[in-house]
C-alpha cells in the first residue's frame, strides 16, 4: 500500500488545500437504482471474475507462482501485499464454491515464504522481493503484514488439515511479528506506526491489525488478541474518528501533524472491523457502528452522479482496489443484516469501475481515472487485478 501513497502524499496535500472544508450533509443519498434485469442462471460477475482471472494468469502470474507488480513498469519484481491479494481474490473464488483456484492459492501462500524476514527471530514479511522470492529486504509494514494475516484466515476457513494448521500458523506469526515489533508506542497516545521507518499512524494501518487481531482471537481465544483488539479500537476512536463525519481520517506524521482527508477504503477497513468486533466480541452495538459507517461512507465518499465511491475527499479519482474495497465492505454489511441497500452501492461501484477502468480488449483494468473517465492511467497494476477477480467474485454471489 505504501508504493502509491508515500509518492503521493505531496499530491493530496495540494489538491486537500484547494477543496472546500464544507460539505452538506443534510440529506443523505439515495441508494443508486439498480437493474431490475433478471439475472441469468451464470452471473455476468462471475464470468468478469474468471476473465479477470484470465488476464492475471496470461500477464502477471510466475512460473515460480508469484506475481510480477504490473504489465509494463516493473514486470520482474514481486510486492508482498500485490501477491497476497491475489491470494485474497483466489480464496474468494474458493467460497463461492470453485474448488479449482485451492491449487493456485496454495502454491502463492508457499511461495510468499520467501519474503519472510528469517534474519528476524520474531519474522514478519519484507514487502518486496525479486519474482523468484530472492533479495527480499528493507521496509516491513504493520499494513502489509497485517492484511496477509486477514487473508490467511480466510483461506484457514475454506481449507482443511494441513493446510488449514499452516494458514493459522503464519497469520499467527504475521500477529507476533506486530506485537513485538516495537511499532506501537506511546507517541499520539498510541497506535502502530505504519512501517519500521516510524513516520506515519495511518487508519489502514491499524484497522487492518483489528481486524487480525479480532479474527485470531475469534479461532483461537488467546487473550492476547483480544486485549490488543481492544486497545487498537480504543486508539482509533480516540485519535483517529471524525464526529463531524462519522468516518476515520488517513493519518497523523511524527511530529503530531493531522491529515484529514478521508479515504474510502480506510473506512471500509473500518467497517469490516467492527462487524468482526461485533462477531467476536458478541457486541451488537457494533454491528450497528458498522451499519452507520456505511452511511456516512454514501454521505460523504459516494458520487451520486457516476455511481461510485472517490479514491479520498481531496482527490476524487477511481481506483479499481482503493475504491473497490468498499464493495467488498458493503457485501460483508449485507450478509450481517440482510439490508439490501448495501448491495445496491457494492454493485454500482463494480459497474462503474467495469466503465471506467476496464480495458475490453484485454480484460485488464488500468490504475487510475478521474470520474468521468478522463485522465486515464496506462498501467495494469496487479493488486487492481486480484481485487476485481475478488469483489466481482463475492458480487456474483447476489447479483
Amino acid at each position: 500500500m505504501k508504493k502509491f501513497l508515500a509518492a503521493s502524499l505531496p499530491l493530496i496535500i495540494m489538491l486537500l488545500s484547494s477543496c472546500s472544508k464544507g460539505k452538506d450533509m443534510q440529506t443523505p443519498p439515495q441508494p443508486p437504482r439498480v437493474d431490475s434485469t433478471p439475472v441469468h442462471p451464470v452471473s455476468a460477475y462471475l464470468t468478469k471474475a474468471k476473465e479477470t482471472h484470465d488476464f492475471i494468469t496470461s500477464n502477471l502470474l510466475t512460473s515460480y507462482k508469484s506475481y510480477r507488480v504490473n504489465t509494463s513498469t516493473n514486470t520482474n519484481s514481486a510486492f508482498e501485499w500485490y501477491n497476497v491479494s491475489q491470494v485474497y481474490a483466489d480464496a474468494a473464488m474458493i467460497e463461492i464454491g470453485d474448488s479449482s483456484y485451492l491449487a493456485s492459492m496454495n502454491a502463492t501462500f508457499k511461495w510468499m515464504e520467501n519474503m519472510w524476514d528469517k534474519a528476524d527471530p520474531d519474522g514478519g514479511y519484507f514487502a518486496f522481493s525479486n519474482l523468484d522470492g530472492s533479495g527480499a529486504s528493507g521496509t516491513k509494514y504493520v499494513d502489509d503484514n497485517s492484511l496477509t494475516g486477514v487473508v490467511y484466515l480466510q483461506a484457514y476457513d475454506l481449507t482443511t488439515g494441513a493446510d488449514q494448521a499452516a494458514y493459522l500458523s503464519k497469520a499467527e506469526a504475521c500477529a507476533n511479528w506486530i506485537i513485538k515489533s516495537g511499532l506501537w508506542d506511546t507517541s499520539l497516545g498510541g497506535g502502530f506506526w505504519w512501517n519500521t521507518e516510524k513516520v506515519y499512524k495511518p487508519t489502514q494501518t491499524n484497522g487492518l491489525a483489528l481486524q487480525l487481531f479480532l479474527r485470531l482471537y475469534g479461532i483461537t481465544h488467546q487473550s492476547v488478541y483480544k486485549d490488543w483488539a481492544i486497545s487498537v479500537n480504543n486508539w482509533l476512536t480516540a485519535q483517529m474518528y471524525d464526529g463531524n463525519t462519522g468516518l476515520f481520517i488517513w493519518q497523523y506524521d511524527n511530529t503530531g501533524k493531522k491529515y484529514s482527508q478521508i479515504f474510502t477504503y480506510d473506512n471500509a477497513i473500518m467497517l469490516e472491523a467492527y462487524l468482526w468486533y461485533s462477531k467476536v466480541m458478541n457486541d451488537p452495538g457494533y454491528l450497528s457502528k458498522a451499519e452507520a459507517i456505511a452511511s456516512a461512507m454514501n454521505a460523504t465518499l459516494w458520487d451520486g452522479v457516476h455511481n461510485v465511491y472517490i479514491f479520498n475527499t481531496a482527490d476524487k479519482r477511481i481506483n479499481p482496489a482503493w475504491c473497490g474495497w468498499a464493495s467488498q465492505a458493503m457485501i460483508r454489511l449485507y450478509e450481517a443484516d440482510k439490508n439490501t441497500s448495501w448491495l445496491s452501492y457494492a454493485k454500482g461501484n463494480i459497474d462503474a469501475i467495469n466503465t471506467v477502468l476496464r480495458d475490453p480488449t484485454s480484460n485488464g483494468y488500468f490504475q487510475f481515472a478521474v470520474l468521468d473517465g478522463a485522465g486515464r492511467y496506462t498501467n495494469m497494476e496487479g493488486v487492481d487485478q486480484a481485487w476485481m477477480q475478488r469483489i466481482q467474485a463475492l458480487m456474483s454471489k447476489y447479483k
